[in-house]
């Protein structure tokens, strides 16, 4: 017999199914060693070397492990592939001997499905002790802080407070974006509109420029000034000096990584951080998506050929942009060897699976994402047109959809905006002129999406810890 480990009971039953009788899957129900609770469980004076324990709730479950491994022919553990997968895998060596006692294989894979998980098992591994270790230096980090940091937060501020290696950092930028808006002071400032009339179609034009000096947001400062503006205008000629015409191209967006998967959820649904991850586990562990605690954009060729003949099959060639596209990200420490969040099959369409409403909602949204990521370009016609009133200048801009492409897919916020026919030189008929007043904003309080976004453009916190943080 040979035994499979994982660290879900959920994904031990999905990889069940795609194996035969001579093979054992179990779980480990995550984690299965820690450091203790009530003490630091880190030897500062011997290389910061932790300690660990099995809980109480885990030695159920580290019998049978024992049990049934002690029976079985060779050990494979199959836990996820990140750090958090990799020290679990390690653990689980260590708890059940393997190393010494017992041949086993690491295997892992970037979806669970039948071919994912064949070509897994063909092409097994040893443990990665680099992550490993990389897992143990952010566990020993943050008992550190957390250990030594929390009890001078409960004698300072209120008990059951906590500090964290991220924690810390993630209330220290809440913190300071409070402090900018306790400092910032409004400044009020006018906006000037001319609203014209032609073939019975109303628009309106922005003051854009005076004596060919493009004007500041903040230029017009009070009413007294707008409305020297304003009657300085009443008058004059309104005569079009310059009429622009071109294409413009809309790029796809690239497929979910985990931060951006979790700041689409909250933006579209008002989820938390948290909601979202427990809900792409559940379609991950039932082999609907690949793995979704991931940095990297990465897809894989036979991946990126499938959603080709879909795209073709389904809405047209002039949706297929002719090739392959393939996403960098800016971030550094990077997983490569991770694949971005999308679906385990291309043509299991949101509405062929049997899901649950919020799944249903996720999965639509990672399945949408991924397929839009390699249609063609949006192409919009848009017009710009130059209005001249004595020295000022007035803008007006319009913008229709021309092809819709990748958003024929993902659907995304756009204003159409069409002028009526106008040529250059001639003279437009005022209706109005209207000022209003506005003042500026202060930067807004973080949500969870914003909050995400800032703490991996500092290259804090990893996939894995936006959600909990």
């Amino acid at each position: 017999m040979l035994l499979i480990i994982v660290e879900s009971p959920t994904k031990s039953k999905t990889i069940s199914k795609y194996l035969g009788s001579e093979y054992q899957v179990l779980s480990s129900y995550g984690h299965i060693r820690d450091l203790p609770k009530n003490e630091l469980g880190v030897d500062l004076e011997n290389n910061f070397q932790p300690k660990y324990i099995i809980p109480t709730k885990a030695r159920k479950t580290v019998n049978l492990l024992k049990k049934q491994a002690d029976q079985a022919e060779k050990i494979i553990l199959a836990c996820d592939q990140d750090r958090e997968g990799e020290a679990i895998a390690w653990h689980l060596s260590q708890i059940l001997n393997l190393n010494d006692k017992k041949e086993y294989q690491r295997i892992v894979f970037q979806e669970i499905t039948k071919t994912a998980i064949d070509q897994a098992l063909k092409t097994p591994r040893k443990i990665n002790l680099n992550l490993v270790n990389a897992q143990q230096a952010r566990r020993v980090l943050d008992r550190i802080v957390g250990y030594k940091l929390s009890p001078f937060l409960w004698k300072k501020i209120a008990r059951g407070l906590s500090a964290g290696r991220v924690q810390s950092i993630a209330v220290k930028l809440v913190v300071d974006r409070e402090r900018e808006r306790e400092k910032f002071l409004a400044q009020e400032y006018w906006l000037i509109e001319a609203v014209f009339e032609k073939d019975k179609n109303i628009f309106r034009a922005k003051l854009f420029k005076k004596q060919d000096k493009t004007l500041d947001k903040l230029e017009i400062k009070d009413k007294k000034q707008a409305n020297e503006i304003v009657e300085s205008l009443k008058n004059a000629q309104y005569k079009v000096i310059n009429l622009e015409k071109k294409e413009i191209k809309k790029n796809v967006l690239p497929p979910f990584i985990t931060s951006s998967l979790q700041q689409a959820a909250w933006q579209k649904f008002k989820w938390p951080a948290k909601q979202t991850m427990r809900i792409a586990q559940q379609l991950y562990e039932t082999g609907k998506i690949t793995y979704h605690r991931t940095d990297s954009f990465n897809l894989s060729s036979l991946s990126i050929s499938a959603a080709q003949k879909f795209i073709i099959k389904n809405y047209g060639k002039n949706y297929w942009p002719g090739f392959s596209r393939s996403f960098k990200t800016k971030a550094k420490n990077v997983q490569e060897a991770h694949e971005a969040i999308r679906p385990s099959f291309i043509d299991k369409t949101p509405e062929k699976l049997k899901l649950d409403d919020k799944q249903f909602k996720l999965y639509d949204l990672i399945w949408r994402r991924f397929i839009s990521s390699q249609m063609s370009q949006a192409i919009f016609d848009s017009t710009v047109i130059d209005i001249k009133a004595n020295d000022y200048v007035f803008r007006a801009t319009g913008q229709t959809l021309k092809f819709d492409g990748f958003l024929k897919v993902y659907p995304m916020q756009f204003k159409e905006n069409q002028l009526p026919l106008i040529k250059e030189q001639e003279i437009l008929k005022l209706v109005e002129l209207a000022c209003s007043e506005h003042f500026t904003q202060p930067l807004p309080r973080y949500n969870e999406a914003t909050l995400i976004k800032s703490l991996e453009e500092n290259g804090i916190g990893r996939p894995s810890t936006y959600a909990p943080i």
